[in-house]
């Protein structure tokens, strides 16, 4: 699916949401108070011994009570639902640490794990989104689920069978199913399906609260006094039970066909159907399947890879497809059969094991060689003109397909073994970015130094001489890569020590006076995907639904990414802007000697964020038509470009350098 009608879908369908969740708030409302009429009609049948028709009952029963009924029932679950999505305000980490997950490190020894981390880190690089952090549950079965507001505060979670039954090829499909929810905007859905079944669920653990009170009133209900609170008890369980029916009824609503489209993404985006279809085979192989029996996993059982657990009405209420039909529309050729699947890495895993223990995990450390140069990103060369390459860049935005996985394995393969531990590593890791700010001016750069040793964390400082030689000559494609993959371990960071290190990147970057475009993506991406993790995470809301709203800040943006392409010739920057201008209309003139200002830019971005999904595609069409303006794309530009449209929300994958061929 295109990514931006996928991102137009979720805001559609949490529309849908809304209608079913008033439906079911409605249904509960009636149903509690034809209870309370009930009880109420049976505590005064004694007091009028003349038959009395059902109007003329109902009509002793105050108008006041039924508006103070409805009243508490709807404001019971909204503030039931607020307090469930407050508990949620953390994203995936908060999900994730509710089903018991612990974080995984780059320092693990476990082999397994560490096979994962490295697939999630190649599919997050190859989709365009920050990496993110990674837990492990420990539940026999194979199941996983990726959770969260946005890409930026997202983690995928993973049970422990999966990595002990799955090789790499179907670990593989799995992730690049949780990635598909990622970029389809399912997940932020997904927490608010949570939040407000949450409300709906609510009125039960209320009855269920009455009969434990009354179970330990005795006197009450010897002298049956306690009969009435006893029935209302009793009522309230079962509606609370009715919601909890309306609620799977919600969520198979909202999740099945989300199910069939996230694998067929997968299968595009590993180009082998084998990997998510052995998986699958292999739950259904399994004892435990892809069960859960944690407490917490029924709340979130629509967010899981597999089905958490079996619902009376299967077939009605469960939130994802039959297995059998899974496996069919991936395999049409299957035999029905599945394979016993045992807890040993099956034929075929060892090597791959052991190819993935050898990718680099601990700190930095260690002296310095001769830096080699970095293999070249893919199409860092340039490239013949094409008026259709823009488009192409457009239709490869949030886009899972086997040459961007195959672009972000060069990339990494041609990245430093030292650079890449330092990514992974939370002392390394702020020392890396630090070292990417660093000057080539000897004097200015022994300012830098000094200012890191008066500000950073102890340590940090000491990493910096040897890592600098490393970063000094890399291209701005390998820079960004460092930056997404340095992600999960900033998240590891504690909050002080993340607010010193946004501290010392800023002061970092002004302290020679002049901030270029690309020190301004790192910093913006920084703040954008980092941040969202400390802090309450804020979704972005859609504000403007056409481009002529904010002709002015895409005017700022066009015209910085102009002057980046094209230093020094205004003659060329002038033809950059024109073409982007030109696909939107944009009548503002392009100023040469008007003076680069990144606070207006950042002040652009955080507006244009705010388009509406739809209207973004030309955004990021005349973005490219800036960029490649020259009959050519270069490394630098197109990772200008995939760092701008990060900041944008628009996931682009590193094969945008070789797109424009």
């Amino acid at each position: 699916m295109n990514f931006f009608q996928a991102q137009d879908d979720a805001r559609r369908k949490t529309f849908r949401l809304a209608v079913l969740f008033g439906a079911a708030v409605i249904s509960l409302v009636v149903l509690t108070n034809l209870l309370v009429a009930a009880v109420f009609l049976w505590t005064r049948n004694y007091a009028y011994p003349q038959p009395m028709s059902l109007p003329d009952l109902l009509g002793q029963l105050p108008l006041a009570t039924w508006l103070f009924i409805t009243t508490g029932v709807v404001g019971l679950i909204a503030v039931a639902s607020l307090y469930k999505f407050l508990m949620l305000r953390g994203g995936g980490r908060a999900v994730a640490e509710s089903l018991g997950g612990r974080p995984l490190g780059y320092d693990t020894l476990d082999l397994p794990a560490r096979r994962l981390l490295n697939v999630v880190e190649e599919m997050a690089i190859a989709s365009g989104v920050p990496v993110p952090p990674v837990y492990l549950i420990d539940e026999p079965s194979i199941n996983a689920f990726a959770a969260g507001f946005s890409p930026d505060d997202a983690v995928i979670g993973i049970n422990r069978g999966t990595l002990d039954h799955l090789s790499r090829d179907e670990l593989q499909g799995v992730i690049a199913h949780e990635f598909s929810h990622i970029l389809n905007g399912d997940m932020r859905l997904n927490l608010r399906l949570i939040a407000v079944l949450h409300g709906i669920v609510f009125l039960s653990m209320i009855g269920y609260g009455i009969l434990r009170g009354s179970a330990f009133s005795g006197r009450r209900r010897s002298s049956g006094g306690g009969l009435p609170i006893l029935l209302l008890g009793v009522g309230l369980l079962v509606i609370g039970y009715s919601g909890t029916f309306f609620g799977n009824l919600i969520r198979s609503a909202v999740s099945r066909q989300r199910e069939y489209l996230a694998d067929a993404a997968a299968v595009q985006f590993t180009r082998n159907p084998s990997g998510i279809a052995g998986a699958l085979k292999k739950i259904g192989g399994l004892s435990s399947g892809s069960r859960i029996d944690l407490p917490a996993a029924a709340e979130a059982s629509h967010m899981f890879f597999g089905q958490v657990r079996t619902l009376f009405l299967n077939s009605l209420m469960a939130t994802h497809p039959p297995l059998e039909r899974r496996i069919r529309a991936i395999d049409p050729a299957w035999d029905g059969r599945f394979p016993r699947t045992m807890a040993t890495p099956g034929e075929g895993q060892t090597d791959a094991l052991q190819a993935d223990r050898e990718r680099p995990v601990a700190a930095f450390a260690g002296s310095v060689d001769t830096p080699t140069a970095p293999a070249s990103a893919p199409g860092a060369a340039t490239s013949p003109g094409d008026p259709g390459a823009p488009a192409r860049v457009v239709d490869s935005v949030g886009r899972l397909d086997a040459s961007a996985l195959d672009a972000a394995r060069t990339l990494i393969a041609g990245t430093d073994d030292r650079l890449r531990a330092a990514a992974h590593d939370p002392w390394g890791c702020r020392a890396l970015l630090y070292a990417l700010l660093l000057a080539d001016d000897s004097a200015h750069r022994e300012r830098q130094l000094s200012f890191l040793k008066e500000h950073a964390d102890n340590g940090v400082p000491d990493l910096l001489d040897a890592l600098w030689p490393l970063t000094r000559h890399l291209d701005d494609p390998h820079r960004l890569l460092l930056v997404e993959m340095a992600i999960p371990a900033l998240k590891s960071l504690s909050h002080p020590q993340y607010q010193r290190f946004i501290g010392n990147l800023i002061g970092l970057i002004k302290s020679d006076r002049v901030i270029d475009l690309f020190e301004w993506v790192l910093h913006r991406l920084l703040l954008k995907e980092v941040t969202a993790h400390f802090e309450d995470h804020r979704p972005v809301r859609v504000r403007h639904r056409k481009m002529k709203t904010v002709h002015r800040e895409t005017s700022e943006l066009l015209s910085a990414l102009a002057r980046s392409g094209n230093e020094g010739d205004a003659a060329a920057q002038q033809r950059a802007y024109t073409a982007g201008a030109a696909t939107l209309e944009i009548e503002l003139p392009f100023d040469p000697n008007h003076d680069p200002n990144f606070m207006r830019l950042n002040a652009a971005i955080s507006v244009l964020r705010t388009l509406a999904p739809l209207v973004k595609p030309r955004l990021i069409k005349a973005c490219a038509a800036t960029a490649l303006d020259d009959e050519r794309i270069s490394a630098r530009e197109g990772a200008l470009l995939q760092g701008v449209a990060a900041a944008l929300d628009c996931p682009l994958p590193p094969s945008i350098y070789s797109a424009s061929r």
